[in-house]
């Protein structure tokens, strides 16, 4: 097996690159918008914060192909979203991002959201109150310094998520061959096409990246 041949192939390439740029937008959109969100979950209460808190879990549970399924319906050219977006996501880069946000949003809004329901960030929550501190104050002085971990550890396990994303990103992304197959589809490519040697050599650089991230996750525990 050529690895240096495989590696420096722009077929190769190509996909590894897409693959970061996703995960570096997935990744800036899942924390912005993961950290309030779980930040609204732990306070909120009654029926629409049961139905969002369904939604952000659901992709741990759904099956990602259904789970594309369904966003491929919604954002796709006859969906509810059409008149909104047209046809601008679906088959390529957005609708990439779309799947690995999705993907990776719940793994950082579940543990942050714990994080922010416990026993110390509540009584932190409510001393602050009584000093008469604003809402964002203390969300921004208060409680994000208290889940600091759950954020760092949920941004890790979300990144990785979104990295090893196949089902969805097929369905939204399309597999299009040099604009829309990231890594994880070009394995699903290279072992259809009877190309194992490269599929290893793919898969090998998805375990290193998922074993770095894991290894950083752990030292930061450690270190904790």
């Amino acid at each position: 097996m050529d690895i240096a041949a495989i590696l420096s192939d722009s077929s190769t390439l190509t996909p590894l690159a897409l693959s970061a740029k996703v995960m570096a937008v997935a990744g800036v959109l899942q924390l912005t918008a993961g950290v309030p969100l779980a930040f609204w979950l732990s306070r909120s209460k009654g029926m629409f914060h049961n139905f969002v808190d369904t939604a952000v879990t659901l992709p741990l549970v759904f099956p990602p192909v259904a789970t594309g399924f369904v966003l491929l319906f919604l954002l796709g050219r006859r969906g509810p979203a059409a008149d909104l977006f047209g046809d601008s996501i679906i088959f390529g880069f957005p609708g990439l991002v779309v799947a690995a946000f999705i993907a990776g949003l719940p793994l950082l809004v579940k543990p942050v959201q714990a994080a922010l329901k416990s026993a110390e960030a509540a009584k932190l929550h409510e001393v602050a109150a009584v000093l008469g501190k604003s809402e964002t104050t203390i969300f921004l002085k208060v409680l994000l310094p208290c889940a600091r971990r759950a954020i760092i550890a949920g941004t890790l396990l979300a990144l990785a998520r979104s990295i090893g994303e196949v089902g969805m990103t097929l369905m939204l992304g399309g597999n299009v061959i040099g604009r829309t197959n990231t890594l994880s589809l070009e394995i699903y490519n290279a072992v259809f096409n009877g190309e194992f040697e490269r599929a290893a050599v793919l898969s090998s650089i998805i375990g290193i990246a998922s074993i770095t991230m894991f290894t950083a996750l752990k030292k930061f525990s450690d270190a904790e």
